[in-house]
C-alpha cells in the first residue's frame, strides 16, 4: 500500500551552509506548508499552480523563524509523484531544527532514508533499478561512475531488461495458450522465432554479465599495489602520483611498516593505490606482518605495480628477477606492471641494457616525477572504457548481477527443453521463473524485505 501521509526531511548535507533544503512530500504537503508559510505578497499556497516559488516567511504563530522561497510540485507531477514543497532557508543548523520540528508539529513525520525515491518507485515514477540508481549518482565520485549512474537513472538499463522481458512474456502467453489446447495438440507459439528470441535474450544477459566486471570496478574503484623491497621508492611512488606527502619517505629501510591507501582518479576512471610494506626477508616482528598484509594486499588487487631501484640492477637483478618470477607464478591473471624507479641516475647504457633484460620495464623517477604520467597511461589503459564511449549498459549493481545469472540460467533451461523437444507445461515453468528475475530487477516484482533492504542505504532526504 502506498503510504499517504506527509514526511518531512533535509534533502541537503546537514551542518551549517549558506542555503538548506526541507523537502515534505504527501497528500497534505501543500497544505501543510501553507500553514506555516505567509506570503510577502499574501499568497494561499494551495491555490498556487504547480512548479512555481514564493518568497515569504516561515511563521511559528506570531515567530518569525526565517525568510524562505518555497518551491510548489503538485502530484503527480513531482520527483515522488505526491504533492511536494521543497523550503530553501538560511543554512543555520538552528533554523533548520527550527522549521523541520515546527513541521513535525503540523503533522509531518521524520521521513526513513531514501523514503521520497520509495515513493517515487510506489507511484510509478522511475522503476526499481533507476531508484538504486539514484543512490549511486549520489556516491559518484568520478566521471566514470558519474557516467553509468546517469545511464541507468534515464533507464537505459530497465529498458533493455523491459523489452526483453516483454517480448519473452509475449511467448509464454502463447505457450500457457497451447496447455489449455493441450488435447487437440496445436502450437500457438512458433518454435523458430521462439528459439531466435532465446537466443537473442542469451546473447544480451551474456553481454550484461560480462560487464559487471568492469562496472564493479568503476563503480567502487580499481585497487593497486605497490609492492617492492624496503627503500625503492614506493612511498615517493605514491606521493608522486597524489601530489602530495602522504607517506613517510625515508633513507631507512623498511620504514613503511602498514599499508598506506589513497584514492586518485585517472582519466576518469578512480584508482585506490596501496602502498605496502617492503618484501624482504627480515626477524622484524612488526615488518613481517606488515610484509604478510603485503601479500594479501596483492590478493586484494586489480592490478600489481612492482617497484624496483634500477640503479641497482648489476647488484641485485637475479633476486630481481626470482621475485619477479615468484608474484607472476602466484597471481598470473593480475596485469603487472613492472618499474625502474632512480632512472635518472642511470647512464644510456645502463638504460638500453635494462630494457634488453626486462622489455616490459617503465623507467621512471619517482623523486623528480619523470615517468609518472606514463605508468599513469598505462594503469588506465588496463580498463576496457569501450562500452563507456560506446554509451553501452553497463551494470554495477550486485544484486542485478545476480538475478541476471538466475535468468540466463532459467533461458537455458527454456533452450536446452525446446531443442529437447521438452512438452510446453515443463517449459512454461522456466520461462516463468526468468520472467521473475527480470521482473525483480526493474521492480515489477517486489517484497516489503527487498524494498526495505535497498532503501535503508539511502541517505535520509532523498
Amino acid at each position: 500500500m502506498i503510504p499517504q501521509d506527509s514526511i518531512v526531511a533535509l534533502a541537503t548535507p546537514s551542518g551549517a551552509g549558506a542555503i538548506a533544503v526541507i523537502r515534505i512530500s504527501g497528500e497534505d504537503a501543500i497544505t501543510i506548508g501553507d500553514s506555516v508559510f505567509r506570503s510577502i505578497k499574501n499568497k494561499d499556497l494551495t491555490t498556487q499552480k504547480t512548479h512555481t516559488l514564493h518568497l515569504g516567511h516561515i511563521m511559528d504563530d506570531s515567530k518569525t523563524l526565517d525568510e524562505v522561497l518555497v518551491s510548489i510540485f503538485k502530484g503527480p507531477n513531482s520527483y515522488t509523484g505526491e504533492n511536494t514543497i521543497e523550503i530553501s532557508c538560511h543554512g543555520s543548523t538552528y533554523i533548520q531544527q527550527q522549521i523541520i520540528q515546527l513541521l513535525l508539529r503540523k503533522g509531518c513525520r521524520m521521513a526513513d532514508p531514501g523514503e521520497f525515491t520509495l515513493r517515487a518507485f510506489l507511484n510509478g515514477k522511475l522503476d526499481l533499478s533507476q531508484a538504486e540508481a539514484v543512490a549511486d549518482l549520489i556516491s559518484s565520485d568520478n566521471e566514470a561512475s558519474h557516467q553509468i549512474a546517469m545511464q541507468q537513472m534515464r533507464g537505459g538499463f530497465s529498458n533493455e531488461i523491459a523489452k526483453l522481458r516483454e517480448e519473452l512474456l509475449n511467448f509464454a502467453s502463447l505457450i500457457e495458450l497451447e496447455l489449455d489446447f493441450a488435447e487437440e495438440d496445436v502450437e500457438f507459439a512458433d518454435r523458430t522465432q521462439f528459439h531466435e528470441l532465446l537466443n537473442r535474450i542469451e546473447f544480451v544477459l551474456k553481454r550484461l554479465i560480462d560487464s559487471f566486471a568492469v562496472g564493479n570496478v568503476i563503480k567502487n574503484g580499481i585497487p593497486v599495489a605497490i609492492v617492492g623491497e624496503p627503500n625503492v621508492g614506493k612511498s615517493t611512488l605514491l606521493n608522486a602520483l597524489l601530489n602530495e606527502e602522504r607517506a613517510i619517505v625515508s633513507e631507512i629501510a623498511g620504514t613503511t611498516r602498514d599499508t598506506i591507501e589513497d584514492e586518485l582518479v585517472i582519466g576518469g576512471i578512480g584508482f585506490r593505490f596501496i602502498d605496502t610494506a617492503g618484501i624482504r626477508e627480515t626477524e622484524d616482528v612488526v615488518e613481517s606482518i606488515g610484509i604478510r598484509k603485503t601479500f594479501e594486499k596483492i590478493e586484494q588487487a586489480q592490478v600489481v605495480v612492482f617497484l624496483f631501484d634500477s640503479s641497482e640492477f648489476k647488484v641485485s637483478g637475479l633476486k630481481l628477477k626470482v621475485e619477479l618470477e615468484k608474484i607472476k607464478n602466484q597471481f598470473p591473471l593480475k596485469p603487472l606492471v613492472i618499474i625502474g624507479n632512480k632512472a635518472d641516475k642511470l647512464e644510456e647504457n645502463e638504460i638500453g641494457n635494462l630494457k634488453s633484460e626486462i622489455p616490459e620495464i617503465l623507467l621512471i623517477s619517482a623523486k623528480e616525477k619523470l615517468g609518472v604520467e606514463d605508468l599513469k597511461n598505462q594503469l588506465l589503459s588496463f580498463v576496457n572504457t569501450g562500452a563507456l564511449r560506446n554509451n553501452e549498459t553497463i551494470v554495477t549493481n550486485t544484486r542485478h548481477y545476480d538475478s541476471l545469472l538466475k535468468a540466463l540460467d532459467e533461458i537455458q533451461k527454456v533452450k536446452f527443453g525446446l531443442e529437447t523437444s521438452l512438452s510446453s507445461d515443463l517449459m512454461a515453468l522456466d520461462i516463468k521463473e526468468a520472467l521473475y528475475q527480470f521482473g525483480m530487477i526493474t521492480g515489477q516484482v517486489t517484497n516489503d524485505e527487498l524494498l526495505g533492504n535497498i532503501f535503508a542505504n539511502f541517505c535520509i532526504g532523498k
